[in-house]
């Protein structure tokens, strides 16, 4: 069986677009995972934490026939690959690989929640995950579209022209 996996990406250390991309490859570098989609990439002021650079923001949809413990491995371990350190809170980072929704499944483990918690509060989530599917539903929460017009677009945008490559 196929899921549908929606996998938001960030960076705001070093070649941010570069880890963005590299992070999206690294992902089908083994396999389980189809290519669907990728948003365009969005520039966002951090959200809560440390005073920090900007970051850019992409969102990816694929498919996969991975159970959703093992595509969140994938996203941690890729994530440490590209030397992502968690010293403190919602830090800067090279690569952040956050599994926003797989299927529909529900799940309150504190290691793995889903729907991811706060997807529904953050604009750099909601607004490449629209750009990505327009018709994209939050489990629980309802269409992506009302999400991002009740948050708002504060502090994102949308870069023109800077885009992620799908995989080779």
């Amino acid at each position: 069986m196929t899921a549908r996996a929606v996998i938001a990406m960030g960076s705001n250390l070093g070649d941010r677009l570069e880890y963005l991309q590299s992070g999206l490859d690294a992902l089908f570098d083994a396999p389980g995972f189809t290519f669907i989609a990728v948003s365009p990439v969005f520039e966002t002021r951090p959200v809560g934490g440390p005073q920090q650079p900007d970051y850019l923001n992409a969102v990816l949809i694929a498919g996969t026939t991975l159970p959703a413990r093992a595509v969140l491995d994938r996203c941690l371990g890729i994530e440490d690959a590209f030397d992502r350190t968690r010293t403190e809170r919602w830090g800067p980072r090279t690569l952040d690989l956050d599994l926003i929704i797989y299927g529909d499944e529900v799940s309150d483990d504190p290691e793995l929640t889903l729907p991811h918690p706060r997807a529904h509060e953050r604009a750099f989530v909601l607004a490449p995950w629209l750009a990505a599917d327009p018709q994209a539903r939050l489990p629980g929460q309802g269409r992506v579209a009302d999400l991002l017009a009740a948050v708002g677009l504060d502090g994102v945008a949308r870069l023109d022209g800077v885009v992620l490559h799908p995989p080779a």
